[in-house]
């Protein structure tokens, strides 16, 4: 059977003539679209980086952005990569640990989404948590907007997560009227302003105060902003706390943990978050609706349990382990599911039958 015909069932009717004639020409133009589509990204962005360090990925880097954008070292631990596709441009701050955590070809998430979307893309990258507080950097944005640079683009939108989110707050004080996706970000680590936050103490020498400062001032040019946190964590609760702006919705993911970021990539909805908070289709309901696929994402799940267990509710652990286990049979939850039925024994408490659906 041609291969079209599984397309067009309705043309079983016409002769096989007729319709090998149709499913040539069906071919032929599906084949045209492929290539078409296949030519419309820049094709550094399906090039695998894996297994180089700082420097020679930064020198590869150099090599691939010849022909669709540049590459520019900002001193020693930081870099701009552009890649010129469309007039929306994706601006994303990414640290090269955390690159190679979540890609295994060793590839930005900038350039997966803009590959997906075809959008241009502009990496800025560390080569460790730095929060981007480099006046190199500084110079680098003066001079984006002496050029006119994010004028040129029709939409702009900056990412970020952790100390990165930081920076795509701050820095996106560079493109007013820019949309702002932001995931656990600090507000500011000056130690009068967050000596709260003990997880990162060696930076309180770095100055959070000068130029592209205190990030949630710089919210105040931007179209819109979007912050996702686990108010779990305390610390990402307070800083979401200061946050807090008119023109930024914060959407609270409990059970999430402080890697926030790599769990959506795991689900698999952080980029359908990002496009459609690009296209304003992005609701409070519609991100619900997508975090709902955490009932299958084992972390938060443990998560989950384990604040159960700190709050002794038995009931519920047991329901909980009963619904985890029919797809991840693991021993935390056998375990935890195990001490739910002795400790209600204990203290004579009915649960369901164990094994029984939840």
């Amino acid at each position: 059977m041609p291969p079209c015909a599984n397309n067009a069932p309705v043309l079983s009717k016409f002769s096989p003539l007729l319709l090998n004639r149709f499913c040539e020409q069906f071919d032929e133009k599906e084949s045209i679209f492929e290539a078409r589509m296949q030519s419309e990204y820049p094709k550094a962005l399906d090039t695998s980086l894996a297994e180089l360090d700082w420097s020679p990925w930064l020198d590869r880097m150099y090599e691939l952005a010849q022909d669709d954008g540049y590459a520019e070292r900002l001193g020693e631990n930081h870099a701009a990569i552009f890649i010129e596709n469309s007039s929306t441009l994706f601006v994303t701050f990414e640290s090269f640990p955390e690159i190679g955590a979540i890609s295994e070809a060793q590839r930005p998430f900038g350039w997966q989404l803009a590959r997906a979307q075809g959008w241009s893309h502009l990496c800025l990258a560390c080569k460790s948590d730095t929060w981007f507080r480099e006046p190199r950097v500084y110079g680098y944005f003066d001079r984006l907007i002496d050029d006119g640079f994010f004028d040129e683009f029709e939409q702009v939108i900056f990412y970020g997560a952790g100390a990165c989110g930081y920076a795509a707050a701050a820095f996106s004080v560079a493109a007013p009227g820019a949309k702002v996706f932001l995931i656990q970000p600090q507000a500011t680590l000056d130690p009068r302003l967050a000596e709260w936050d003990q997880r990162f103490r060696y930076k309180r020498r770095t100055d959070f105060i000068s130029r592209y400062g205190y990030a949630p001032d710089m919210l105040d040019a931007c179209d819109k902003g979007i912050l996702l946190y686990d108010p779990n964590i305390d610390e990402d609760a307070m800083h979401a706390a200061l946050f807090a702006r008119s023109n930024l919705l914060r959407f609270r993911m409990r059970h999430m943990g402080a890697l926030l970021d790599r769990g959506l990539l795991r689900m698999e909805i952080l980029a359908d978050l990002v496009a459609g908070f690009a296209d304003d289709s992005l609701t409070v309901t519609a991100i619900g609706r997508a975090f709902r696929a955490r009932r299958n994402y084992v972390l938060y799940l443990k998560g989950l349990l384990a604040r159960l267990e700190d709050e002794g509710r038995v009931y519920q652990i047991s329901r909980l382990c009963q619904f985890a286990m029919r797809n991840t049979p693991g021993p935390r939850f056998r375990k935890a599911l195990k001490a739910a039925y002795e400790r209600a024994k204990e203290t004579g408490v009915d649960l369901p039958p164990d094994g029984s659906e939840a």
